[in-house]
């Protein structure tokens, strides 16, 4: 039976009730606590607490969606006035109630909005009468709701209540001068997550949760595939495998896992080829497995200057959790949520496939990840066939050679890997003429860009000219929903694995034009490939998506390569840097096979010493193992969020603004659209979900995706 039923924790669409999500907030935090070691009653109780002050009529108030707020509206925070509750229980286990309530929304102070406990103190008059509005009529609904929950209640005066808020002011003052994270809020951020986003499918996702998923599938053997046939036991911790596309790597790496795994892939269009080649490989020894899929976007709330971000979470306790270095990258930051972040990693296996470190900025990132990951307990296992040997050492050096499982394949084994000639071409009119005659030759063609608009024109481009020609642009900025069903046709197989006969598996000439989102994951294999110079380690991975099919009929054979060269002007080499790209160019060979053995040598050429941006000064870890974050705090934004070039953020088309806002947790996912924060920052933001900007129609298209520049077109003529 649901108590007080009237009493609502969610808006639309759900408008669940507040007693519905207080079940559903306990089962999960028990589940996390049974799970990490945690105080199982505190848990529970904490559950019970955090969002009671909901039953106020200010907040029931604004869940209508009829509600507009206005400018004489005073700040109201229901984790406050669930404060006003904490009497009921003992004395001995406030701090712990006080961490899971206070700041499960805001940080206790500095707040992007000003809007944290401590914040409010300092700048409104008499926090605690904006937030006992109606007391005497709403705290009764409150202790029903709580007596439900076994609560043993009495009625609290508006004094007490007051006493009751004061003690956690006292509490948040005396502590913010602490360093450090509250495990405590970390656990009730995950918890309530968790019951947000499942609501009446808590209880099954919870039978799912912090299972080990087994692994089995990945010891299968075959001789083709070196590194199926290597040992991955070791007493090691850590694990670093340096081989070809094609070896066998993934498989090796989740042979090295032994608990729970995050594995991460450098974009995220790749992750949702990974997410379903691992749930399909899984399926028949894992019944029920919870695996998830956590893309790289991020919850951007904005008011004029501010800016909160929010790394999305995911549920906590996937078995199996795919998912892109950003994400992980939060927890170096200190941003929102990153508590439940830490929770969730430590002591787990982390794969780190393919590594992509073109950029100062990534390179410390990764360094830093590491870093902070192994202090977490973490299990890393690091796959890569492009690493610059500097980088390589440095990553040995944090984790302690003595710790590092090394594996890498001889020369011998490396020979046969070889299957690319390479050919210079001096510009893409010379690309025409290979084109053609790969149509005539029936041929499957994969041209790459660097950029997203210059891979939309010349879609456009060979679209126009060959109308015939089966063909399709795939880059990060498509509705979700719209790339998964690209990847299936780029892909060429049913749900059962058979061949569709289209692209990948066709037999007939067709053409994909893709950005660097095909480099890894996707297993696809071309013809030929024309691409744009990229930095070597980001054009070894392209390479690996023609001819890839290993068998013992095609080693030994070549299939070519295409290179436009790199251009004059730095601008228009971004996202890359342009000595990076000549000297990326100026390495391989024309008109010659590109030996495997050689290629290390080649990086290191390319790379012979990394230059690591110093993010210490941006970190909330230390090199000294300290952490230097106030307590209950969170920081509002990333050092990613500014100087990555990365989707960090997501929209919608305006048409689907009321699709979206009515949709579940999943179905929104699939309606947003990737994108870099500062090209659509000036746009209205839905206030629902992800909080996705909302951009014009018709600046989308389901063949050629978002086109930025006709979306700010439209806002500038406004």
């Amino acid at each position: 039976m649901v108590v007080c039923e009237h009493i609502k924790a969610k808006g639309k669409p759900d408008f669940t009730p507040l007693h519905t999500h207080l079940q559903h907030a306990v089962m999960a935090a028990e589940k996390v606590a049974d799970s990490l070691g945690f105080d199982r009653k505190i848990a529970r109780l904490g559950a019970i607490l955090h969002d009671i002050g909901k039953a106020s009529p200010v907040f029931q108030q604004r869940l209508n969606p009829a509600y507009r707020r206005k400018e004489s509206d005073k700040t109201f925070r229901h984790e406050l006035a669930s404060l006003f509750f904490l009497s009921l229980f003992d004395f001995e286990i406030h701090p712990q109630l006080i961490e899971m309530v206070v700041a499960h929304h805001k940080s206790v102070e500095n707040d992007s909005r000003r809007k944290g406990l401590l914040d409010l103190e300092e700048n409104i008059d008499d926090v605690f009468a904006i937030h006992n509005t109606d007391w005497d009529y709403w705290s009764k609904d409150a202790l029903t709701i709580l007596e439900e929950f076994g609560i043993t209640v009495h009625e609290i005066s508006l004094q007490e209540a007051e006493a009751n808020y004061y003690i956690a002011v006292n509490y948040a003052q005396n502590n913010i001068i602490r360093q450090g994270y509250s495990e405590w809020k970390g656990l009730m951020m995950a918890a309530d997550h968790f019951a947000s986003a499942m609501i009446e499918e808590t209880a099954n996702q919870l039978n799912k949760a912090f299972k080990v998923a087994d692994l089995s599938f990945f010891n299968r053997q075959h001789e083709l595939y070196p590194l199926s046939l290597m040992n991955a036991d070791s007493e090691k911790k850590h694990t670093l495998v340096v081989a070809s596309t094609g070896a066998g790597k993934t498989d090796f790496l989740f042979r090295r896992c032994k608990k729970r795994v995050f594995y991460t892939l450098p974009f995220q269009a790749s992750i949702n080829a990974m997410y379903k080649r691992v749930s399909n490989d899984l399926m028949d020894t894992n019944q029920n497995l919870d695996i998830r899929i956590l893309h790289s976007a991020s919850s951007i709330a904005t008011r004029g200057k501010d800016i909160e971000e929010q790394m999305l979470q995911g549920l906590i306790g996937s078995s199996i959790k795919i998912l892109t270095p950003h994400q992980i990258a939060g927890i170096l930051f200190g941003t929102r949520a990153f508590e439940s972040t830490i929770l969730d990693l430590k002591g787990n296996d982390v794969i780190l496939d393919e590594i992509h470190t073109y950029t100062e900025i990534s390179r410390a990132i990764v360094i830093k990840m590491v870093e902070v990951l192994n202090r977490l307990g973490c299990n890393l296992h690091i796959g890569t066939a492009t690493m610059p040997t500097d980088l390589y050492n440095r990553i040995v050096q944090i984790l302690g050679k003595k710790n590092v499982y090394e594996v890498s394949l001889p020369k011998s084994i490396l020979e046969t890997f070889n299957r690319h000639t390479i050919h210079k071409l001096v510009n893409w009119e010379n690309a025409e003429n290979v084109i053609e005659e790969a149509i005539r030759a029936d041929q499957k063609i994969l041209i790459v860009c660097n950029r997203v608009k210059s891979a939309q024109e010349r879609f456009e481009f060979y679209k126009n000219k060959f109308p015939d020609l089966p063909s399709l642009l795939l880059h990060s900025r498509f509705k979700r929903g719209d790339r998964n069903e690209k990847e299936i046709q780029l892909i060429g197989l049913d749900k059962l694995g058979n061949p569709t006969g289209a692209f990948n598996t066709s037999e007939n000439a067709c053409l994909v034009v893709s950005t660097q989102v095909v480099e890894v994951s996707l297993d696809i294999s071309f013809d030929l490939m024309i691409t744009e110079t990229a930095p070597l380690d980001s054009m070894i991975q392209r390479f690996g998506r023609v001819n890839r099919k290993r068998t013992n009929e095609t080693i030994g054979k070549y299939k070519p390569i295409y290179i436009i060269p790199p251009p004059d002007d730095k601008k228009v080499a971004l996202p890359y840097d342009l000595d990076i790209l000549k000297a990326s160019f100026n390495i391989l060979p024309n008109d010659d096979v590109l030996n495997e053995k050689d290629l290390q040598e080649k990086i290191d050429a390319v790379f012979p010493e990394v230059d690591v941006m110093d993010i210490e000064t941006h970190s909330i870890f230390k090199k000294d193992g300290s952490m230097v974050i106030d307590f209950l705090t969170h920081r509002p934004k990333s050092y990613l969020l500014e100087l990555l070039e990365i989707d960090s953020v997501s929209c919608i088309t305006d048409d689907y603004v009321e699709n979206y806002e009515n949709a579940t947790f999943e179905e929104r996912m699939m309606m947003e659209i990737p994108a870099r924060y500062w090209s659509v920052k000036k746009f209205a933001q839905s206030e629902y979900g992800n909080k996705p900007y909302i951009v014009p129609e018709h600046s989308y298209n389901s063949d050629y995706g978002f086109d930025i520049e006709k979306a700010k077109s439209s806002y500038e003529l406004l």
